[in-house]
């Protein structure tokens, strides 16, 4: 198994300011920055939306989310109005509303303007998070690349003056790297000033943490995703004094893994969770045959919140989200399906036979602990102050999920791949196993037969990193060595990966919106060192035209081919390409025997 680092070796590359300064100078800031009024904060008469929350649970009302993904303001604010007004006026009640922030919000205020731009909408100071806020009488949920980034503080102050009360995303600082920003300190440091702030609230603020954004999302183990929880709450609540709210459900596809977890989740932690997010990987078909996904996921979460009523709103995601940006329209039939399964959901009670579930959570639960155990005894061991907010969290982020599992993992240890086997294997890993046996079976046989002479090179524009480990998986069934370049790297440092260990090709994950930028800064890269290597990009293949009036990304599939990149909709475009990257019969023996690189 692989070794513990001391905490000399992982405070090498900089080490942050105790947490104690850092939180005061947070605190400080609460003098002049404070929960700031909005329609729904004064319509319903609350200090914040963990006390709205706790009111509508104890009253068995499940809560709704509505996601709204539009580029510009004013249209995310007529949408807003509009979903509230006519799911109102069918008889249900959009309870939060949540928006597609852009990653450039995520880099220091006066960095914004000179980095690359994703899909999402970009908020300018409080003036923009109020009009968020003022749109509809509903909670305005501000999740993504607002905390965990180096803009931590900026973003908060603006949206605490705008009366937002949930914020996060903390699972996106243990995942997410902005391309062109190494500086690991200074995120930890903005992070927990901005803690600090919320901490010292008059009012309660909960800090948001998507799980499937943060080390949950790598982990094999499903029982390190609740020993998970248990760190993060470690750190802000009992160092840091705010208060946590988890979020899940994007990758959970089997209803009574999905059920054990809600359960699990409610054994561990009593703050009001956010919301269970829809499990849009299982998105797969038309929008007629992505209802039945829908269907299937949100009565399991209605019958979860029915059953141990969390605080947690269901999402009903709109079922052509897999492939754009949902219209208005399909935002309400949406939230409208959700209302009317809910009123359905009690006569299936009596047909359902908890056992299973709940034995899963116990297990779930009782491994979690130890695993969360493990980790604070290792890292104190190793040198790190785990009384230190920011040591605490830096420490975890420079691991890494995969060798915090192998060191600290609740699995038996695996010592030839340097891991652990799991004890519940994660939702996603069991179905990205299934896909990948699929698609080594349809690989061409010369392609296997040539493969150990063949080394490609894999990385992501972005944290979302499924679709390079579902790469990684087909190499390794096919005897292809593939070097791994990391997720959200950055293209000059691909190139140098790609070069240094002699891949003679380089298969790209995309998603955030980023594709044709990316691409060019990648070709660019490779015509300035004279290199001729061909790049597989796959993933979702779009973009927001520059100068353009509209607010949707368009495909640039066809932009992409023109740059000299080949687009992949599936493995099967990138089969011909490998073949003619492979070497002749010879050189690829050859190759074969000499020893692997790491």
């Amino acid at each position: 198994m692989i070794a513990l680092p001391s905490a000399s070796e992982l405070f090498a590359q900089g080490r942050p300011r105790p947490a104690a300064e850092l939180l005061a100078e947070g605190a400080a800031e609460a003098a002049t920055v404070h929960v700031g009024a909005n329609r729904f904060l004064s319509g319903e008469g609350v200090g914040s939306e963990a006390a709205y929350k706790r009111r509508v649970a104890a009253g068995g009302r499940i809560m709704q989310h509505a996601h709204i993904g539009y580029r510009e303001p004013e249209r995310t604010v007529e949408a807003m109005r509009e979903v509230h007004a006519r799911v109102g006026e069918a008889g249900f009640v959009v309870d939060r509303f949540g928006i597609t922030l852009d990653w450039s919000m995520g880099y220091p205020e006066r960095d914004r303007a000179a980095r690359p731009r994703g899909t999402g909408i970009v908020l300018r100071g409080a003036d923009d998070f109020a009009r968020m806020a003022d749109a509809a009488p509903a909670a305005i949920h501000c999740g993504d690349f607002m905390l965990g980034l180096p803009g931590a503080l900026e973003n908060t102050r603006a949206a605490l003056l705008a009366g937002v009360t949930a914020l996060g995303n903390m699972g996106q600082y243990f995942t997410f790297r902005l391309l062109g920003w190494d500086d690991d300190v200074a995120t930890t440091e903005a992070t927990v000033r901005a803690l600090g702030l919320i901490a010292a609230q008059g009012q309660e603020v909960l800090v948001h943490s998507n799980l499937d954004d943060g080390f949950a999302a790598m982990f094999l183990d499903m029982c390190s995703s609740i020993g998970m929880v248990l760190i993060e709450k470690y750190i802000v609540e009992d160092l840091i004094g705010a208060r946590l709210a988890h979020c899940y459900g994007h990758h959970f596809s089997d209803p009574v893994s999905r059920h054990a977890f809600h359960r699990a989740l409610n054994l561990v932690s009593d703050t009001p969770g956010t919301m269970i997010y829809g499990n849009t990987v299982s998105y797969r078909s038309t929008p007629a045959g992505n209802y039945a996904s829908c269907a299937s996921y949100l009565l399991t979460d209605i019958l979860s919140l029915r059953r141990m009523p969390s605080g947690h709103a269901i999402n009903p995601v709109p079922v052509t989200e897999n492939s754009r940006i949902p219209s208005v329209d399909e935002i309400v039939d949406a939230q409208i399906f959700a209302g009317k399964l809910a009123e359905h959901a009690p006569g299936y009670e009596p047909l359902i036979d908890w056992r299973a579930s709940d034995a899963l959570a116990e297990t779930l639960v009782a491994e979690g602990r130890r695993f969360a155990a493990r980790i604070l005894e290792g890292l104190a061991r190793s040198g790190v102050d785990t009384g230190d907010a920011a040591q605490m969290l830096l420490a975890l982020r420079r691991l890494g999920p995969r060798r915090l599992e192998a060191l600290f993992g609740a699995g038996e240890p695996e010592e030839r791949r340097d891991a652990r086997r799991p004890v519940v294997k994660a939702s996603w890993a069991a179905e990205l196993d299934e896909s990948i046996a699929h698609w080594a079976a349809r690989a061409p046989a010369a392609l296997a037969a040539i493969g150990p002479g063949l080394t490609v090179c894999v990385g992501t524009t972005d944290v979302h990193e499924h679709g390079k480990v579902l790469l990684a998986g087909v190499f390794e069934q096919l005897g292809v060595r593939c070097v791994d370049a990391g997720t959200a790297v950055d293209p000059d440092d691909l190139v140098d990966i790609a070069v240094a260990q002699g891949a003679r090709c380089i298969a790209l994950s995309t998603y955030n919106g980023v594709a044709l930028d990316y691409a060019r800064s990648l070709m660019a890269e490779l015509r300035g060192r004279g290199l001729a290597m061909p790049v597989l990009v796959g993933g979702r293949l779009n973009q927001v035209p520059d100068g353009s009036n509209t607010d949707l990304p368009v495909d640039v599939t066809a932009d992409l081919r023109n740059l000299g990149v080949i687009p992949c909709v599936s493995l099967d475009d990138a089969w011909p390409v490998l073949l003619g990257a492979s070497p002749p019969p010879r050189e690829a023996e050859a190759m074969a025997t000499r020893p692997a690189m790491s």
